[in-house]
């Protein structure tokens, strides 16, 4: 079992999200969903501490299940949604997205922003296609190489990284080759990912350098977390979130 550092998740907890992403990307995506139900049921697959659940839930009648298996952002989505007075519609289950709890044919649409990548981008595709109805949705959002020949310091850290980051074109193919027709994709914008994610990622990390002044493996994570900031600040043009839109045949 990988053993995660603690300073990893108190840099991450209680963050607006836990990757890029904003209302208008997610919005865009919706709007590309034609033709669904009145109330349609949507699967939230890694939804994190679930911003963009609660988009959904401005953007559709339907009912909405949100999974995590970090029982911290489940007990706080939760409690949003109760605040929110939507707890009628949105349920969040604490569950694998390896093994999801839920019959076969059961969602019209399955949504994950930036969070495919657990299991993997062909492996998601191709399991949670099972769960979708015929003519289903599947939404995503997936790190994905926008330009070739990206500089060798960006190269390098998503090496490490991430290693199974593709190209838009790859990603596209992958979607077909698992049955999809492909409806759009779009990247995301570079404001999702400062907005909500790294300028108040970068000001949880000053806090924390402060903390942790006189420990150095705690200091090394936090100049990890920062090296991505740097690096994408730098090098933007050559990587970012793309969303994939794709559709089963009816």
């Amino acid at each position: 079992m990988i053993m995660i550092n603690p300073v990893f998740f108190e840099v991450h907890s209680n963050l607006p999200r836990q990757g890029p992403g904003n209302f208008e990307a997610t919005r865009l995506a919706f709007s590309h969903l034609e033709m669904l139900p009145d109330r349609p049921r949507l699967l939230d697959v890694g939804c994190g501490p679930g911003m963009q659940t609660l988009d959904l839930a401005r953007l559709t009648k339907g009912s909405i299940v949100a999974v995590d298996n970090h029982q911290p952002y489940v007990d706080r989505l939760s409690e949003k949604i109760q605040q929110s007075g939507l707890d009628d519609r949105v349920s969040v289950v604490c569950a694998d997205m390896f093994d999801l709890p839920f019959a076969p044919g059961e969602f019209d649409v399955i949504w994950s922003e930036g969070a495919i990548y657990i299991i993997g981008f062909d492996r998601g595709l191709s399991q949670w296609r099972s769960l979708l109805k015929p003519g289903g949705y599947l939404a995503v959002s997936e790190l994905t190489w926008l330009q070739p020949n990206p500089p060798e310091a960006v190269r390098s850290f998503w090496e490490e990284g991430y290693p199974a980051m593709r190209t838009m074109d790859e990603n596209l193919a992958a979607i077909e080759e698992n049955g999809y027709a492909i409806v759009d994709a779009f990247p995301l914008p570079e404001s999702a990912w400062w907005d909500d994610y790294y300028s108040p990622l970068e000001q949880r990390i000053s806090k924390l350098q402060r903390k942790y002044s006189s420990n150095a493996e705690a200091l090394q994570v936090l100049d990890m977390e920062r090296q991505e900031i740097d690096l994408y600040r730098r090098y933007s043009k050559f990587y970012g979130y793309v969303f994939y839109i794709a559709k089963l045949p009816a």
